[in-house]
């Protein structure tokens, strides 16, 4: 996976630099930034960075601050936060924000390698679904004008990788969701968990399950439910016509969620 650009915002210069060169040894293109400011100018003026890694504690703005700048400016961009004065409300904000990840110093390099790589492997693999996609419309159209068809049909490929449950509508291969015909802006992470739940619709998931399948990692029972809730309230907010009475997205007290294939309507 090497040639990938990567952004390091360090104040600490000896922490900076060495991460930055462990990251160029594996093949990575990197550039350094010693302030949050310094790398919200930098990102402004190239070409988007595949990965962030961002020290929480900066002079002037901080971590999270740097982080939803990012996002303004490319939400492709992935973002892992490291720091050394963690807190679980600190991560619950970092995943509210769009973080990938939250790791705590002092975290051994083989940690951080690893989350970036998987971090990236997964960026790679949601833009070589969305270019085989666009490649497939691509073919289908010139086939199309070839027969003397209307180029303007939808390609039947976009349905057949979608999950319908009532008005939610999920289009797995281009990472869309809609609410009827409105279109639903989600996070990575929000998307992922909304797609465990619309697997196993009807079926009650655990917040362990959940994580595991919208992160990829196992954790405990009461950091997934921490991280899990704070993640179904932004899906309830985005998705449920009333947040407050949720007709998708049912809690099942003392066990986890359960997306509703047969929602009640509203009164």
């Amino acid at each position: 996976m090497s040639g990938f650009r990567i952004l390091v915002v360090d104040d600490e210069a000896a922490e900076r630099i060495t991460l930055g060169e462990v990251l160029r040894l594996e093949g990575y293109q990197v550039t350094l930034a010693a302030s949050g400011e310094e790398a919200l100018a930098t990102a402004r003026q190239v070409e988007p960075f595949d990965l962030a890694i961002l020290d929480l504690r900066l002079p002037g703005i901080n971590g999270l601050q740097v982080l939803s700048g990012l996002r303004r400016i490319s939400e492709d961009t992935v973002v892992i936060l490291i720091t050394g004065y963690g807190t679980m409300d600190t991560a619950i904000q970092a995943l509210r924000k769009g973080a990938y990840d939250f790791l705590l110093k002092p975290c051994p390099v083989d940690e951080v390698l690893a989350a970036v790589r998987k971090a990236l492997s997964e960026l790679e693999a949601d833009r070589h679904r969305r270019k085989l996609v666009n490649q497939l419309q691509s073919t289908l159209q010139e086939l199309m004008r070839s027969d003397g068809l209307d180029v303007q049909a939808p390609a039947p490929v976009q349905e057949t990788s979608a999950i319908q449950l009532g008005e939610v509508r999920l289009d797995q291969a281009k990472h869309q969701v809609f609410f009827g015909d409105r279109s639903i802006d989600l996070t990575p992470t929000e998307f992922r968990l909304l797609e465990c739940l619309m697997q196993h619709a009807d079926e009650v998931c655990t917040p362990q399950m959940l994580v595991k399948c919208a992160q990829g990692y196992e954790t405990d029972a009461w950091g997934a439910r921490s991280i899990v809730r704070v993640h179904i309230r932004r899906l309830r907010r985005k998705l449920e016509p009333k947040p407050e009475e949720p007709r998708y997205i049912l809690n099942v007290r003392g066990v986890g969620y359960l997306f509703s294939s047969a929602p009640k309507a509203e009164a």
